[in-house]
């Protein structure tokens, strides 16, 4: 019964802070830089909640993720607990 269940599923490159003024700004060409290196994994989100890391690769010409490290489900269930 929970196979069948769809949940959103996420990729996060890196998170920024920016004043409105500056999203307003924004425009074709700009560039938002974030808080993790290139060579820094990109998390992997389940309905909001990190499970994986993992590389970006491309896949005839759309993007995919090669996941390299699952988080530990025991350290998702004590995240619940608060």
């Amino acid at each position: 019964l929970l196979y069948d269940l769809q949940l959103p599923v996420s990729i996060e490159l890196g998170r920024t802070n920016m004043l409105i003024r500056e999203i307003l700004k924004l425009g074709r060409g700009s560039v938002v830089e974030f808080d993790k290196l290139v060579s820094e994994p990109a998390d992997v989100l389940i309905n909001g909640k990190k499970i994986a890391e993992g590389e970006v690769v491309v896949i005839d010409k759309h993007f995919g993720i090669r996941i390299t490290t699952l988080i530990d489900p025991s350290a998702s269930l004590r995240g619940l607990k608060r």
